[in-house]
């Protein structure tokens, strides 16, 4: 539907039983994470660098709230974000203080599109993220930042594998889930 890369997923995978907020942490990125801190959660969970970058390269789509990039544009202005990027979303954020529901598209050039413009973006000095330009500043990750710039076909096809691995990351078997019938409702287990 956003012009993204097409892949089979496999089916019948099984959710687990139990839905934590908690279990989060530790397990999934943080915006503001150093390279080596995001290089070491990845390959602790078996990914590569090349995979890692492939990954972020989700953020084409989606939005981040203004808490998770305000230290960027309000604290301590941060000079590798391009100045004119920064004040646009200075203003789009001025009040998240007080409304904590207030976003910011990830890719402000093709928000509804599924491409390879975050990679350009990173480039460019509009990576919204600490992490995101941690990706174009470190030198382990910034030649696969160059690739999928210039190779939209190079990371719709990463992308697409990485994102077939991470479908196989802690598969639940036995008892120790359920394939749901709704995806966001667990089934009912006394039916």
């Amino acid at each position: 539907m956003l012009g993204g890369p097409f892949y089979a997923v496999p089916l019948g995978r099984k959710d687990g039983l139990a839905s934590h907020a908690a279990s989060v942490e530790g397990n999934l990125p943080r915006p503001n994470m150093t390279m080596d801190a995001m290089i070491a959660l990845f390959a602790a969970k078996g990914f590569t660098e090349q995979e890692m970058v492939a990954l972020a390269g989700a953020h084409t789509v989606g939005f981040s709230h203004c808490k998770e990039f305000a230290a960027r544009i309000f604290r301590a202005f941060d000079p590798s974000m391009d100045p004119r990027f920064a004040q646009a979303l200075q203003k789009a954020c001025a009040k998240y203080v007080e409304d904590d529901t207030i976003a910011t598209f990830n890719d402000v050039m093709t928000p509804g599109k599924f491409d390879n413009m975050y990679y350009l973006n990173l480039k460019r000095g509009l990576g919204l993220l600490t992490s995101d330009h941690a990706l174009v500043a470190d030198r382990r990750t910034k030649p696969l930042v160059d690739l999928y710039a210039a190779n939209q076909s190079a990371f719709f096809r990463d992308f697409s594998r990485a994102m077939l691995k991470l479908g196989l990351l802690g598969v639940k078997t036995g008892r120790q889930g359920e394939v749901r019938r709704r995806c966001h409702d667990f089934n009912n287990l006394f039916a």
